[in-house]
């Protein structure tokens, strides 16, 4: 992974990450789809087992194994890769849920220890079919975050509340001072 800059983009849930992650890829940036809103995807299409309104644990669990699969499909990048949550996230989720973490979490420290967190933002928020909780939730998530990844050895970067194009460059910045 030589030359590979791995960087997470957290926050809270319907906080414009998805949205700032195609922004990134508009403008020729390797991005990897948040695992929940595909395994979301994959659940409704299916026996829903594993949605988080309904396994909060199993959720996390898969949303941990796809992580770790995102990283394997990613190892031969030789770019800035940015990640739509991710391991980091699917670790929080199951902690909270109190459950073990599974082995593969060593993976974590392979990411840029800058992580940008996208705060509550109450005027883009929306709940959808793959968004069922309420604002509040995302709020209490986004908290347990801000608290996860400095426990992690992280730096949390807060993202503004700015247009999409604003972000991109407070995030493409943070790179130059680095």
């Amino acid at each position: 992974m030589t030359g590979t800059r791995l960087t997470i983009i957290s926050g809270c849930s319907g906080g414009g990450k998805s949205t700032l992650l195609l922004a990134l890829a508009a403008r020729g940036y390797a991005t990897v789809e948040e695992p929940g809103r595909r395994i979301v995807a994959e659940e409704l299409a299916g026996e829903g087992r594993a949605l988080p309104w309904v396994n909060p644990q199993g959720f996390a669990r898969r949303a941990f194994d796809l992580a770790l699969a995102d990283l394997t499909a990613v190892e031969d990048a030789n770019e800035w890769v940015f990640f739509d949550r991710g391991l980091g996230d699917a670790m929080a989720a199951l902690q909270h849920c109190g459950a073990e973490v599974p082995d593969g979490a060593e993976a974590l420290a392979i990411f840029d220890p800058l992580v940008f967190m996208a705060p509550p933002w109450p005027e883009i928020y929306q709940q959808d079919a793959a968004r069922r909780h309420g604002f509040a939730a995302a709020v209490a998530e986004y908290e347990r975050l801000c608290t996860f990844y400095p426990a992690q050895g992280f730096t949390v970067i807060t993202l503004p509340k700015a247009p999409v194009a604003e972000r991109v460059e407070a995030i493409l910045a943070q790179n130059a001072a680095d």
